[in-house]
């Protein structure tokens, strides 16, 4: 392996390791309806309906489910704007 691919294969793990990948977790409760979940997912995820509801079913069976991958930044409004309508979210 040359210098040149030694230096490039160490820059490519440096960056792996920068960039981590965040979840957009949303949490079961007693009190938001599944419509009401399914819709919030629509909007602010621009998940389709068939998605929004099988991200619901899931939230309700395991009690949590991650929605949505990326990073940070990308996230963090997506938060807001789930917990603004009530619903439980977490970025993990």
């Amino acid at each position: 392996m040359s210098k040149y691919q030694e230096n490039y294969a160490e820059d490519i793990a440096t960056i792996e390791q920068t960039v981590e990948t965040s979840h957009l977790v949303i949490h079961n409760d007693e009190v938001n309806t599944f419509d009401w979940v399914i819709k919030a997912l629509m909007v602010v995820c621009e998940h389709s309906y068939e998605q929004a509801e099988q991200c619901a079913i899931l939230i309700h069976t395991r009690g949590k489910y991650a929605v949505k991958e990326g990073s940070l930044e990308k996230l963090r409004p997506m938060k807001d704007a789930i917990t603004e309508r009530g619903i439980n979210a977490t970025i993990e």
